[in-house]
């Protein structure tokens, strides 16, 4: 890959990043978010093989169902309250659509099928932007509705994370996977 479009795509990522944990808007998230998810797919698919190609895949249709649920429920809490704020969500269950939605994107248990198989066909240092830098957003977010989370549900969704991640990476001996699930 050019060294300008590899510089283009990582700003891109960065600039995602921080529009998403700078903003009190939904709707500014939400483009963060997608501007982060569109500036990594080339990266992944950046060597052109089989297993590239679906990681991917994986990954973007993943992603992609994640963004549209949080489009969903940011849109049902504006319709419900009348205002986009991230810091106000309104119903229980615009909420859990939320902590759904993100806990997909940062790949916690139990929606985390998909990010083994992912990390699985990229390459190593790929591998670690995904595991570090895609997870700054929506964890920022993840903080930003701390207050208004069913604390039941963050433990339930911590300890189911832990339990899985450390049951599962016992038995890999393929060192992303078990990145993906350390």
């Amino acid at each position: 890959m050019n060294p300008l479009v590899t510089a283009i795509l990582i700003s891109s990522l960065s600039t995602g990043t921080i529009i998403t944990m700078s903003s009190y808007h939904w709707l500014f998230a939400w483009f963060g978010l997608e501007m982060n998810t569109l500036a990594i797919v080339p990266l992944i698919s950046k060597h052109h093989h089989p297993r590239a190609t679906e990681a991917a895949t994986k990954y973007f249709l993943t992603q992609a169902a994640a963004a549209a649920t949080i489009l969903f429920a940011s849109t049902l809490n504006a319709w419900t309250s009348g205002q986009w704020s991230i810091l106000h969500p309104t119903t229980l269950p615009v909420t859990l659509m939320m902590l759904i939605a993100l806990a997909m994107k940062l790949g916690l248990a139990p929606m985390h099928s998909w990010y083994p198989e992912v990390l699985q066909g990229i390459t190593l240092p790929t591998a670690l932007l995904m595991s570090t830098w895609q997870k700054l957003a929506p964890l920022a977010l993840l903080l930003m509705m701390s207050n208004h989370l069913p604390q039941n549900t963050l433990l339930t969704l911590g300890l189911l994370s832990a339990y899985i991640g450390g049951w599962a990476g016992l038995n890999q001996t393929q060192t992303r996977k078990i990145m993906a699930f350390s």
